[in-house]
């Protein structure tokens, strides 16, 4: 019988544009900060906000998921992200899938919530530096600046006709997530490094 087991270490959607991300980060002299942060726990969660399951979950998580739409809640590594009235995602430091969802499945008992595991379903790109809000206009509909789209905002949107999950994030000079299903990954990282062109 022959061993079926992966021995390779596993390849992130944007392992083979690292190198081109780096450069466009150092080219820019700290304009712009590109980069891929690969493997990143991410679980889909749906149940009803004004259940017992979403209190229950909450006090296991020591994270309240957000009722306000568009929003994101962190505590320590773990972030909600709202993505609709009934709908959550939770993202949080790579390998902690397992975890996660028992803790979830095992705080909501016999509540019903679906937790779909969706972590390689999406690859995550940082995009930070004081021309990020620049840069990411160039190709997102959404008004983005601070006064709309300030720190802890998240919002389903696209990106160069990409469809994405773009996340304002909580800490000074953080900038932005923008998760990206793996499949259009490189056409993105491509687009980025291309409207990035003009700060270098």
């Amino acid at each position: 019988m022959a061993d079926t087991a992966l021995t390779a270490p596993p390849r992130s959607p944007l392992a083979h544009a690292a190198d081109r991300l780096a450069t466009a980060t150092r080219t820019s002299q700290g304009a712009v900060r590109l980069a891929e942060l690969p493997f990143l726990t991410q679980l889909d969660v749906r149940l009803d906000a004004k259940g017992a399951a979403a209190d229950a979950i909450g006090l296991a998580l020591d994270l309240q998921l957000p009722l306000e739409p568009n929003t994101v809640v962190r505590a320590g590594e773990l972030a909600a992200l709202w993505l609709g009235p009934d709908e959550w995602l939770l993202v949080g430091p790579p390998g902690g899938e397992r975890d996660l969802e028992s803790r979830i499945r095992t705080a909501a008992a016999d509540e019903p919530v679906s937790v779909t595991d969706v972590s390689a379903q999406r690859t995550t790109l940082l995009v930070a530096g004081p021309r990020a809000r620049d840069l990411l206009a160039h190709g997102c509909a959404l008004d983005l600046h601070p006064r709309a789209f300030g720190a802890g905002r998240c919002a389903q949107t696209t990106l160069g006709r990409t469809q994405i999950v773009l996340v304002a994030r909580d800490e000074p000079g953080a900038g932005f997530w923008v998760l990206v299903r793996s499949s259009f990954a490189g056409y993105l990282a491509d687009w980025l490094l291309d409207a990035a062109a003009e700060y270098m």
